[in-house]
């Protein structure tokens, strides 16, 4: 049976992105950290984990990415998920009567013009959904929560407004994690990382291996290196998987030029939930302005 682990209280976004993806009824594991969840795959606790990489408004989460240097779990899948923040208060609550609103400061951010409107105090909190659990369990009749639906529905709290998000266009990538590659899909991208050499044009050189084969770069990223000061890290996500010919002679290019590369694996692509659709909602409420 698969164990998926994922980093919060249940109700997170994380275990919201576990039920999209593998159904409602998948067994999922809490834990306390992102290093854990590492750990609850190598030592069998759990068979997968999902890991939270990147959002389309505040960007990369850098502790992802330097969790996922220091260990050898492959990347299986990729998920984008619609993230729609809920307002949520204990049973009876009345959104007239809210005085506070707690969560992470990103969501507080970006429900800005939301709580601005409701003249809510902001409480600032490390996790979306123990903040939901912590009303649950000692409710205050003027204090609300932001977070998942699926947060509101696991702890019974009260769901006053849904989709209160200043920006509709809010979307979270997402890493699945195992030990073994996943099989070969139609449509596939490629994740890994590498170092440069300290010459003139390393970088250059580096990434021309990939242009010089048309193959066309999704992301790429520095991040300072741990214990090697003013030396750093590149993350590079490319279409296509390692095994394409094109990918092939690219990636021995790049072994050639780099100083270090890292193979995080090729992984099927995934594609973001109704954009088309968000994004002409969103021009609709820009030209309404």
């Amino acid at each position: 049976m698969s164990i998926v682990a994922f980093q919060g209280v249940k109700g997170a976004y994380s275990e919201s992105a576990i039920y999209q993806f593998f159904g409602a009824g998948t067994a999922t594991l809490s834990c306390r950290s992102l290093n854990e969840i590492f750990e609850a795959v190598q030592t069998g606790r759990a068979t997968q984990a999902i890991l939270p990489v990147e959002n389309a408004l505040v960007g990369s989460i850098p502790d992802a990415y330097e969790l996922l240097m220091e260990h050898d779990l492959r990347i299986q899948a990729e998920i984008i998920i619609h993230i729609q923040h809920t307002l949520m208060a204990a049973p009876g609550g009345k959104l007239h009567e809210l005085k506070r609103v707690r969560s992470t400061l990103p969501a507080l951010n970006q429900c800005e013009k939301f709580i601005s409107r409701h003249n809510l105090a902001r409480l600032p909190a490390f996790d979306t959904a123990s903040s939901a659990a912590d009303l649950a369990a000692h409710p205050e009749s003027d204090l609300a929560v932001i977070a998942s639906k699926l947060a509101a529905e696991i702890h019974h709290l009260d769901i006053l407004e849904e989709k209160i998000e200043d920006v509709p266009l809010n979307y979270t990538r997402f890493f699945v994690l195992g030990n073994e590659d996943p099989p070969r899909a139609q449509r596939s991208k490629t994740s890994l990382i590498f170092s440069a050499r300290h010459l003139p044009g390393a970088l250059f050189h580096c990434l021309g291996e990939f242009a010089e084969r048309n193959i066309n770069l999704t992301k790429i990223e520095s991040r300072p290196r741990r214990n090697h000061p003013w030396q750093y890290l590149f993350y590079l996500d490319f279409e296509g998987h390692w095994q394409d010919l094109p990918a092939e002679a690219a990636l021995l290019g790049l072994l050639r030029r780099a100083s270090f590369v890292k193979m995080l694996g090729s992984y099927p692509s995934a594609t973001t939930p109704h954009t088309e659709a968000k994004l002409s909602d969103h021009v609709s409420q820009m030209e309404a302005i």
